[in-house]
């Protein structure tokens, strides 16, 4: 156990602190889409003058030039249309900062792994903790290459860092990007120009506890009736009083919606974002507003009838359910899904996959599901996994933020208790400890079962390695049965029992001599015979 990394304690993961739902403006009139494109491209164009402002002054912002933008955007817009620029602004830059700042981290580990494989010898092996050298001359040679590539792009970025600067893109680079390859994204100009033109645009605003219906700027009231205030230059477009434009389409939230339609009576803050789908030609809405986290159960609570154990995958989740002494119930489950598509589509995938893993959850009368802590923030680089491609893409397309996001919000609203645990080892014991055991004529169990079983045993306090079996004569003996688990207390647990010298006696049961006379065999060849046997009295002697 010295040359194994410290396993982190499992804990109980803390619920969601916000909700967010979305409904579809399905009834609009051609004037009520141009009133939105209006709308939203004059803010747009106002949201990203704002971010350049703000991305010019570095870190020499401060409470006065904030204040001083925001009363340059009041007079074209309106000040609560203000407010949301400049917090949207300030997210985006922060978010910014955020990623330049994950970026040298990532640039730091490659370097790092480059000039200690470089210093080695060509053909070195490596070991568990260590890679080794690089197999050939010309692997060493172009990784010599991309070091000095990677120590510019490192200096040039701290700079940046330094200075203050940051590289943001409203509408996102990958769909910039995109731009320069349509062939392959099998876009036309237009189709492209649509999507840019709509990701760019701004309509959404913060909501104000105290105001009517929770919200000044978009505003929908309990009967889904969707009005917005209007920018100023666009004030002669207003249908109703205070320069308002009422929506033909009725906003109706099939999930959460009486806990919306409660908030709004209430006159509580609730934030609304209206949004184009290009794909779909549909416009939608989307409502989020805060909730206070709701308080987590003990550890102890939660495992008090057993837990679920999940193994995440590229394209499933492996399940199996154990009982309070960490021992595997019934049979494993597998809940697959499919991101192969859009965002959308692995949205909804995801939903559909933790749906049917809770319903399932409930069903057994378990309160507590086990999964592992994964971030691969650090860990899906080509220096960390070398030539291993197909590695590396794999755990990149695990969505293991979305999952993390979405299960503790579906379990919240089911009562069930999400344990996050630390994910050393898992795969790897599991498939050494329990792969071949809980394998049998009619069932296969895959490694990803035995990693499951594996996470669930962490979460419950228990030892994930089994002690070697001995052999069959010895399994039963005066010191008891040689496989039985430690405590968790105990240190060195998950090593061998020490060896204790002397004789290994057989218990006997204390009738054993009365059962076996009296014993009588099934066999022709053991029946016995009422002839008695004389010995020959004429025996040959010298």
């Amino acid at each position: 156990m010295a040359d194994l990394r410290p396993i982190a304690s499992p804990f109980v993961a803390p619920g969601p602190s916000g909700v967010a739902v979305r409904a579809r403006l399905g009834d609009l009139t051609p004037r009520d889409a141009k009133v939105l494109r209006l709308v939203g491209a004059h803010l747009g164009a106002l949201a990203s003058k704002d971010l350049k402002a703000r991305c010019a002054e570095g870190l020499e912002h401060s409470t006065e030039s904030w204040a001083a933008r925001k009363r340059d955007l009041t007079g074209e817009s309106s000040s609560r249309w203000a407010g949301s620029i400049t917090k949207a602004t300030h997210d985006q830059w922060a978010l910014a900062r955020r990623s330049q700042a994950a970026h040298i981290q990532s640039l730091e580990a490659g370097i790092t792994t480059i000039r200690h494989r470089l210093s080695l010898p060509v053909g070195q092996k490596g070991t568990k903790r260590a890679p080794g050298g690089y197999r050939c001359p010309h692997e060493w040679f172009h990784k010599a290459r991309r070091l000095h590539v990677l120590e510019d792009r490192l200096e040039k970025v701290r700079a940046d860092r330094e200075a203050g600067r940051v590289q943001v893109v409203r509408g996102g680079r990958r769909l910039l990007g995109t731009r320069h390859h349509l062939d392959t994204a099998q876009l036309t100009e237009a189709e492209w120009r649509e999507r840019w033109e709509a990701g760019r645009w701004f309509l959404q605003a913060d909501g104000e506890s105290g105001k009517r219906f929770g919200n000044e700027t978009i505003r929908i009231t309990p009967g889904g009736e969707v009005s917005i205030r209007l920018p100023a230059p666009l004030a002669g477009l207003a249908n109703a009083k205070h320069g308002r434009y009422i929506l033909a389409a009725k906003a109706r939230f099939p999930h959460r919606g009486q806990e919306w339609a409660d908030r709004v009576e209430a006159n509580r803050a609730v934030a609304y974002r209206i949004h184009y789908d290009t794909g779909r030609g549909r416009w939608y809405v989307d409502a989020s507003w805060q909730i206070p986290p709701t308080r987590t159960i003990p550890l102890d609570a939660a495992l008090v009838d057993g837990v679920i154990g999940v193994d995440t995958n590229a394209d499933h989740l492996a399940a199996w359910r154990l009982d309070t002494h960490g021992n595997p119930m019934g049979r494993p489950r597998r809940f697959f899904f499919d991101l192969s598509r859009g965002a959308q589509h692995r949205d909804a995938q995801v939903r559909h996959a933790l749906s049917r893993l809770l319903n399932w959850a409930r069903t057994c009368g378990v309160k507590a599901i086990a999964v592992e802590d994964l971030d691969f923030q650090a860990e899906k680089t080509r220096e960390k996994h070398g030539r291993n491609r197909r590695f590396r893409q794999l755990i990149s397309g695990m969505p293991t933020g979305k999952l993390r996001a979405r299960l503790t919000s579906m379990a919240d609203t089911t009562g069930i208790a999400v344990i996050a645990v630390d994910p050393a080892y898992t795969s790897k014991w599991g498939a050494q400890h329990w792969q071949k055991p809980t394998a049998g004529p009619t069932r296969k169990t895959t490694r990803h079962h035995a990693a499951s079983i594996a996470i669930g045993r962490r979460a419950q306090g228990h030892p994930i390695r089994r002690r070697t079996t001995p052999p069959r004569a010895h399994q039963s003996d005066v010191h008891g049965h040689r496989t039985v688990q430690a405590d968790r207390r105990v240190p060195g647990r998950e090593g061998p029992r020490p060896r204790i010298p002397g004789p290994r006696t057989r218990s006997v049961p204390p009738d054993a001599a009365s059962t076996r006379a009296t014993r009588t065999p099934t066999t022709v060849r053991g029946v016995r015979s009422g002839q008695r046997w004389v010995p020959d009295s004429h025996l040959l002697t010298d």
